[in-house]
């Protein structure tokens, strides 16, 4: 099997397995049902396709799949907007260029444009920024976001990778006190961004470090979950600063769809917002700084 075909199937069947039967109106027991979920007749008659062509598709076998099919696959599955993508991604062949000689296709370095660098260090001290590329690699931060986890600046450039920080680094655990949510988060997107990037050489390497490494984001990673993360809050346990609560925003770059510029706020007069002025200084917290 080639890499897309490989994903389309598991992720089909992965999302077949999570589905209730009661939640789409079938029986759980109907037909003495052997396995969770759904069965793929069952999908199939939902999406209003033969049982024949669903099997092709999910078995990546079916050449060119209608944009209108995989949203009525989307809809029996009820897939949400992520998971659609990432389906339409895998499922749909795209022009790439030649394979090199070990089989990895040319990208694009990556790259921080200039702006975007001014951009970030004129932000208010208290905001945190960083700017991540391809496979969860941190290309660019400021003052704040270089320091409001790990110390970005100290770590060699191969090592600057969110997914390989949280899985690897054992400081991760003590970092993000839901470190079970963090993970789940990182592998959703990376994942995510696999579909956009089906043979980026980073993304491949990232994720067989990780797959070899890992038990946790092997476990992780075969459940198929899909899941971008754009903006929320997150608590962290900077080992300097204590404790910050912390929301979040994306901004995926226009002029470069790879990248994401990622802001880290706090609300005006909060401990939390002092601190990440206290972090874009590279200054220590005093002790006992109320939380």
């Amino acid at each position: 099997m080639l890499h897309g075909e490989i994903e389309i199937s598991a992720f089909l069947k992965a999302r077949r397995a999570a589905l209730d039967p009661a939640e789409v109106g079938l029986p759980d027991g109907f037909g003495r049902r052997r396995v969770r979920g759904l069965r793929r007749e069952e999908v199939a008659r939902l999406a209003g396709i033969s049982v024949d062509y669903y099997t092709r598709i999910e078995q990546g076998r079916a050449p060119a799949v209608s944009d209108s099919v995989l949203d009525a696959i989307a809809r029996a599955l009820r897939l949400s907007h992520g998971e659609v993508t990432y389906l339409r991604n895998v499922a749909v062949p795209r022009r790439r260029p030649a394979a090199g000689p070990e089989g990895c296709r040319p990208m694009p370095a990556q790259t921080v444009r200039p702006e975007i660098r001014q951009l970030m260090e004129a932000m208010d001290p208290s905001v945190a920024a960083v700017v991540l590329g391809r496979g969860l690699d941190i290309l660019a931060w400021n003052g704040a976001g270089g320091r409001l986890s790990f110390d970005l600046g100290g770590l060699p450039p191969e090592r600057r990778n969110t997914a390989l920080l949280v899985f690897l680094e054992p400081a991760a655990r003590e970092f993000y006190p839901e470190w079970e949510r963090k993970a789940e988060e990182v592998v959703g997107n990376l994942r995510a961004d696999s579909g956009r990037h089906p043979d980026d050489p980073r993304i491949c390497e990232v994720v067989g470090e990780l797959l070899d490494r890992s038990p946790e984001f092997r476990r992780m990673w075969a459940a198929q979950g899909v899941y971008e993360c754009l903006r929320g809050t997150k608590r962290i346990r900077h080992p300097e600063a204590g404790e910050l609560t912390v929301t979040f925003e994306s901004f995926r770059l226009a002029a470069d769809p790879d990248q994401v510029l990622m802001t880290y706020t706090a609300p005006p007069g909060s401990a939390s917002e002092a601190r990440l002025r206290t972090l874009a200084a590279g200054t220590p917290v005093p002790a006992g700084s109320p939380s």
